[in-house]
């Protein structure tokens, strides 16, 4: 009976202490799906965090610049979107660039990026950067093998001028599988909501994995530097790849709260002047 007992209370034990873990646990394990309701709780902490860093980072004069590459699919778009979504635009700026023109063309190569470069207080966000000469259009014949490894030679030596001028700056690649990818370009192909981004560039490069993975190692090996590294982000799951890359950068640019007084609403009067008849044209409510 005393063994029976204790078992018992062992038993009552083990489940009080998983049920503790279950209640203090932020989130799943990674291999684990992470629910919508996990991910909106750690993202609006973190985006509370970012409007700290904005404050900062306007008051300090600090600039940042931010570039994102990775594969057609990686999730590039959609975690820019999750970084910006609650701080200012005229702090957080996005640069995502269209097709050289002809002049362009006929410029230093890199130059249509450096008036996007941040001034004090700017995070500059790059979706896709100077690093297209190392991947796209080396693997698609838009630039000469030549052209591509003197760019590999020489982009230490621009992003070191980058750094001396006091930039702070990040480079994430993230990294998706080719199943991943895959399943992610049949959903633009199937859904109106994101037709847009499939672009006939993304159909041609399809069938390149090989190609981009080789140009993808070089560039590592050549552009990895100690002052300027590259940060791999698996993104097979696109709200954890959101949350680690945010929190990253929350870990690498400094930063610290600025204290703000209380802000509280005067009282105010209304009804001293009386609205215009007017014949308003309002929007139907068809919702």
């Amino acid at each position: 009976m005393g063994k029976r007992k204790f078992k018992d209370k062992a038993a009552r034990r083990d489940n009080d202490a998983a049920s503790a873990r279950s209640k203090t646990r932020v989130a799943p394990a990674p291999d684990e799906p992470l629910s919508g309701k996990d991910y909106d709780r750690a993202l609006k902490k973190l985006h509370v965090e970012l409007v700290k860093l904005q404050q900062w980072v306007v008051r300090e004069g600090l600039k940042v610049c931010i570039v994102f590459e990775g594969r057609d699919g990686a999730g590039k778009g959609g975690t820019i979107k999750a970084l910006t979504e609650r701080v200012s635009p005229r702090v957080f700026r996005v640069i995502a660039l269209p097709a050289p023109t002809d002049r362009e063309k006929s410029q230093m190569y890199g130059q249509r990026y450096i008036p996007h470069f941040p001034a004090a207080g700017e995070v500059v966000i790059f979706d896709r950067s100077w690093y297209n000469r190392a991947g796209v259009e080396r693997v698609m014949g838009f630039c000469t093998e030549e052209k591509a490894r003197g760019f590999l030679k020489t982009i230490p030596l621009f992003e070191q001028l980058m750094i001396n001028s006091g930039i702070i700056l990040l480079k994430y690649w993230l990294e998706v599988s080719p199943e991943e990818q895959t399943r992610r370009l049949k959903a633009r192909i199937d859904d109106g909501r994101k037709t847009w981004k499939l672009s006939p560039m993304d159909i041609k490069s399809y069938d390149r994995w090989d190609d981009y993975t080789k140009a993808r190692d070089e560039m590592f090996a050549a552009t990895d530097t100690g002052k300027a590294p590259w940060f791999v982000a698996r993104s097979e799951d696109k709200k954890r790849v959101r949350l680690n890359v945010i929190s990253h950068i929350l870990k690498h640019v400094p930063y610290k709260a600025i204290k703000t007084p209380k802000v509280t609403l005067p009282k105010r009067k209304i009804g001293r002047y009386k609205a215009v008849d007017f014949p308003f044209k309002y929007v139907p409510e068809v919702f």
